[in-house]
């Protein structure tokens, strides 16, 4: 069944690709505002790349059954059976997940704390994206650092 959950990691993976690439046209667009374009597309993005992420920390663990939604982090995966050790690409994904790209991408923070308001006309909020809400190009290298990590990991699990 780890081909399954490595399917659905390359799946993930191709789904926030898409997202991504509509998410530069339209900023390339200039129709609508980077801020707003950024509360539509960042959240379904992050949730692909984390999917993706999830799923092929199952494929790495050789689990024989697929839960109904995968891991967000390393904690989260189940235990492994009685005398499995836990493969050295998990403490690889362990390490990132404490610091650098991967942790940013993990990071729980509810992007509308990302976001500050500001008072509009007859007393409305609208919402403008804080700096530190990423965009395409952040989360494009997130989903290169991905791939490029499944590729080499996934090697291993081919001689599997």
């Amino acid at each position: 069944m780890t081909s399954s959950a490595r399917a659905r990691a390359n799946h993930k993976l191709y789904l926030a690709r898409i997202l991504l690439d509509a998410w530069q046209r339209a900023l390339d667009g200039e129709d609508i505002p980077a801020n707003t374009l950024a509360q539509a597309f960042f959240r379904p993005v992050r949730e692909h790349l984390i999917g993706a992420y999830g799923w092929f920390l199952l494929a790495l663990c050789h689990l024989d059954e697929l839960q109904p939604y995968p891991p967000r982090s390393c904690a989260e995966l189940p235990e492994l059976p009685q005398g499995r050790a836990v493969p050295g690409e998990v403490h690889e994904f362990q390490h990132l997940e404490d610091s650098g790209w991967l942790a940013d991408l993990l990071d729980e923070r509810d992007e509308l704390a990302r976001v500050s308001h500001r008072s509009g006309e007859a007393g409305r909020n609208l919402a403008t994206t804080a700096s530190e809400l990423p965009g395409p190009a952040e989360m494009s290298f997130w989903s290169e650092q991905l791939e490029a990590l499944f590729n080499r990991m996934g090697d291993s699990l081919d001689e599997c």
